[in-house]
């Protein structure tokens, strides 16, 4: 069907920061031949359409502007024949690229066709638009990864502008765009995967209550914008120098605590009322960091040196707390008026920082720059900068700091848990009273039982005005809260008098939800709190099953992480970042084809890669991201997982597609090898959270060996698409590279693989397993070397650097499977994420807990705890210990050769792509050294069935017919 629809948006800018826009159509409906009408429709950056008040979907799916997604609604049964009808769309805009986002401009898309071809409703100046007036576009960036918190005043905003009968006389009409092929949106592309779920989910408990006592004056500055110019328009690393003023307005004197959440971020140093505050004066742990300091009554000038080097994201988090009766407010520091109480003086330096081409470090030591702080003694002082200061926009500067106030307590008063509250969470209860207590807030946690992701709802009643700030987050022990720094996992919602309801449409990951009520004159009352799980539709075709209990905790984690991060791409985690990391992807789909056998999401992935080709040749390791960011592994992954997808699918078509940008990547890479045939590049040289020794400038080994690799796989993927010559071609240069590197890069020694020759020529000392894990893997190491590696694989010398990650350790499993190493995985299995266990984890950890970044406090265990890249036993435990082993591609030839390790029986099964399933299930008698084995596949699919080698059995087999 051809496009009639035209792109609108509203007056006023093109992109505006953070702007939910509504939009409504009422019209008239035939009374025959709706029954098969179908919306098809698309926005800039995300929406939710409602028919006739019912939500009928979110959209659009991740994409490229230039390749704009939309979605296709079957909406006949909800339109109402001979009536009036109203199809409207909630457009959150965010105004700023993130790690899944390019910004692009404000605008909708939608078109209503009837099944007799007949257009029915179409976007154009015709429909009525407005501002969403209780979202408060200020609330800041949720991280660098994501778009923005969330600030919802229901007092001045009708939540029911999506009914029909709404009045909407105050509305304006929309303004026209132009035609589908506009930019940014030069092409339109059909969505590509079914639409998400939406399953509904409870908490399990109200796991505290408290009266609290937080900041009594908060706000967020993303200093980012105000100092990098440009900077909303890419989501780069970016760096600058330069200060924010503001005074602190006390109603007395008296003490304060001044509280800085994003240390280190964009805090350098600070002084108050001319005295420099000395870094040895601040307590509290990273990134937390507090100040106690004397205020004097009126004006406090607090100066911040807001320089910082290599930030994503530059947020400026200031609190302040004093006792009662002191008033705080911020004022603007110097004479005049301004328009916010915030000055920002500079910058004096400010540039973008790639990690693949060219950058430009600023002038850390300017004397202009560096001489401001020590200078500066009062307000009056500030005039001397007047040519370098601005004030800074008040969109920039948010109301309040919501996850400042949820996380920093000055009173924490824990409560016995009221039986009507607990209550409250059980589905049509009496609703649960919150108490209110004269001079503190008043705390709920709620405990959802698992991790989940997705979208938050509640229904309460209130007086107008009551605060209801929400806060999920995905860990806590005991007192020990794990917060999300570097993610503000926040709503703030403003409640009107009485009962009412409130779905975000902003997704969110967590476990656990804080609701702190805020300014309440009476008791709230909690009539219901849901989550709306998300994800991409998965039947749980995978199971899995054995006589080790432990080994069944850690598959059913492995599966629930997986299914969490699987939304319209694979997603790292749901909660920090939500980003499609590329070489996450590929470890991630091995899993999901033994647990789900979900093929759609996978080749989804797979093609979005390329697209990122006009940021680097290489390919970007986040897509599509305003980041113009390159891991070369994960490029290397990426081509891999191609093939691999191939040998899963039998899709030569889609194959043949592929290899075209895999040669075009590669032929790039080839560039990139030196005098000696080593691979010599600039770039994030990444492959585990571990101190082994990769610069970003230089030669990895861990690099070099993956993309022998690489040039392998393109080498077949040329054989198989019948491009000999560049076949061939790529072959040779994968041997001259394989040479390159047991030339080079091998120490004799130590034995063992160095891991990289710095950009100056300096030859490692660091020996790291990850290195030796590669080298076995990839088939670089051949002869005695190979048997020397293989064997550091059982055991590991205690000088070499250890996995860091369970994205690592997939690859050490990879290995240790080519070699018997079975025995060995499932031991590692047991004691790794047998301590995430222990630790009541219901999803994986991102990092074991002796990674570098946990350090700073004992009871962080990880950074997120929900990370698909971490899901490796969902795999192996099918793949080895059932012995479920394609053979051959599309898995047409199939081998079944379990693989014991001391276990007395185990059961599962594993998805068949081409539909159906593989069942097995065994016993071991291990005192007899017999097994009897059962298995059933499908008919169609030619199966080798192997004992382990020394054991006899009974193998009995069932064939299923599959349906013509």
């Amino acid at each position: 069907m051809s496009w009639k629809a035209l792109w609108i948006w509203g007056d006023g800018e093109a992109s505006p920061r953070n702007e939910w826009r509504c939009f409504r159509r009422t019209f008239d409906v035939p009374a025959t031949g709706a029954e098969a009408a179908s919306l098809r429709i698309s926005a800039d950056s995300r929406y939710v359409l409602y028919v006739n008040g019912t939500q009928v979907g979110r959209g659009p799916v991740r994409s490229w502007p230039f390749e704009q997604s939309f979605d296709t609604y079957e909406i006949g049964h909800l339109l109402r024949p001979g009536e009036k009808n109203t199809i409207a769309a909630l457009v959150l805009h965010f105004g700023v690229s993130t790690f899944y986002y390019i910004r692009g401009r404000g605008g909708l898309l939608a078109q209503l066709d009837y099944g007799s071809g007949e257009v029915g409703l179409k976007t154009d100046a015709s429909w009525l638009t407005s501002i969403h007036l209780g979202q408060h576009p200020r609330s800041p960036r949720m991280s660098c990864q994501q778009a923005f918190a969330e600030y919802v005043d229901a007092q001045v905003w009708d939540g029911d502008w999506m009914n029909p009968g709404y009045d909407d006389s105050g509305w304006t009409l929309a303004a026209e765009l132009g035609e589908v092929g506009m930019a940014p949106w030069t092409a339109l592309k059909p969505r590509d995967i079914p639409m998400l779920t939406e399953e509904t989910v409870y908490p399990v408990r109200v796991e505290s209550l408290a009266k609290v006592n937080s900041f009594k004056l908060s706000t967020v500055i993303d200093v980012r914008a105000v100092m990098a110019p440009g900077s909303e328009d890419h989501a780069d690393i970016v760096q600058f120098t330069g200060y924010v003023a503001t005074s602190i307005r006390a109603s007395k004197a008296g003490p304060a605590t001044l509280g800085f959440l994003a240390w280190g971020e964009c805090l350098k140093a600070c002084s108050l009322n001319g005295g420099i505050c000395e870094m040895n004066r601040f307590y509290g742990v990273d990134p937390e960091r507090y100040l106690d300091v004397e205020l004097v009554e009126g004006d406090n000038l607090l100066l911040i040196d807001i320089s910082t080097i290599h930030v994503h994201h530059g947020k400026l988090e200031i609190g302040v707390y004093a006792e009662d009766p002191i008033e705080l407010i911020f004022a603007f520091p110097t004479e005049g008026e301004a328009e916010s109480p915030f000055l920002a003086v500079g910058p004096y330096d400010h540039s973008v920082i790639y990690d693949h081409k060219p950058s430009r470090e600023v002038d850390w030591e300017d004397e202009a720059y560096k001489s401001v702080l020590g200078a500066v003694k009062s307000a009056k002082d500030l005039a001397r900068y007047a040519d370098k200061s601005k004030p800074v926009l008040p969109k920039y500067i948010s109301e309040a700091d919501v996850f400042g106030l949820c996380v920093w307590r000055k009173d924490n008063v824990p409560l016995a848990v009221p039986a009507q509250l607990q209550n409250a969470i059980i589905p049509n209860a009496e609703a649960g009273v919150v108490p209110v207590f004269e001079g503190f807030d008043t705390e709920v946690l709620l405990d959802f039982g698992k991790e989940y992701s997705g979208y938050l709802s509640f229904e309460i009643e209130a007086g107008a005005g009551t605060v209801l700030d929400w806060y999920g987050f995905e860990y806590m022990d005991g007192n020990y809260r794990q917060q999300t720094y570097g993610l503000d996992h926040t709503i703030r919602y403003v409640a009107r008098s009485g009962r009412q309801a409130y779905a975000t449409p902003i997704r969110r990951g967590f476990r656990y939800l804080a609701l702190n009520v805020r300014n309440a004159a009476a008791p709230v009352k909690i009539y219901g709190v849901s989550f709306s799980q998300s994800n991409y539709p998965i039947a749980e075709v995978g199971r899995f099953e054995c006589s080790d209990s432990l080994l069944n905790d850690i598959w059913e984690i492995s599966k629930h992480t997986t299914k969490l991060c699987m939304e319209d791409t694979f997603v790292d985690c749901p909660a920090y970042e939500q980003a499609f990391w590329v070489g996450d992807s590929r470890n991630e789909a091995l899993v999901g084809n033994y647990l789900f056998g979900a093929q759609d999401i996978v080749k989804r992935c797979l093609r979005l890669v390329p697209g990122s080709k006009f940021q680097s040749p290489l390919y970007a390791d986040q897509v599509p991201s305003g980041w113009s960011s390159v891991i070369p592994n994960w490029t290397f992954f990426w081509a891999i997982a191609c093939k691999e997808y191939y040998e899963q699918t039998n899709d030569k078509a889609f194959a043949v597609e592929m290899y075209g940008h895999i040669r075009y990547t590669m032929e790039h890479y080839l560039l990139k090898i030196d005098e000696n045939g080593l691979f010599n590049v600039k770039g994030w040289n990444l492959l585990d959270w571990s101190p082994i020794d990769q610069p970003n400038e230089g030669i990895v080994t861990h690099q070099n060996l993956f993309l022998a690799q690489t040039l392998r796989v393109a080498s077949e993927m040329g054989e198989l698409t019948g491009d000999a010559e560049s076949a061939a071609k790529f072959a040779e240069a994968a041997d001259r590279l394989a040479a390159a590197i047991n030339a080079h890069l091998w120490n004799e020694e130590k034995q063992a693989y160095i891991d990289c020759i710095h950009a100056d020529g300096r030859r490692s000392n660091v020996l790291s397993m990850q290195t030796q894990v590669v080298a076995s893997l990839t088939g670089v190491a051949q002869g005695e070397r190979k048997r020397t590696m293989d064997a550091y694989l059982f055991s590991t010398p205690a000088d070499f650097v250890q996995i860091g990650s369970p994205f690592m350790s997939f690859f050490y499993y990879e290995a240790l499977a080519k070699v018997g190493g079975v025995n060995v995985i499932l031991d590692d299995i047991r004691k790794n994420y047998g301590n995430m266990i222990r630790h009541g984890a219901t999803t994986c950890w991102e990092q074991y807990p002796n990674f570098l970044e946990n350090r700073a406090n004992p009871d962080q265990l990880t950074r997120s705890h929900c990370h698909a890249w971490s899901s490796a036993p969902g795999y192996f435990l099918g793949r080895e210990t059932l012995g479920v082993r394609s053979l051959a591609p599309g898995w047409t030839e199939v081998e079944i050769a379990p693989v014991p390790c001391g276990l007395s029986w185990a059961r599962g099964s594993v998805p068949h792509p081409a539909g159906g399933r593989i069942d097995v299930s065994w016993t071991m008698d291990e005192a007899a050294g017999r097994m009897q084995l059962d298995v059933s596949y499908p008919a169609d699919v030619i199966v080798q069935i192997k004992l382990p080698e020394g054991i006899a059995g009974e193998i009995k087999e069932t064939k299923l017919e599959r349906l013509i």
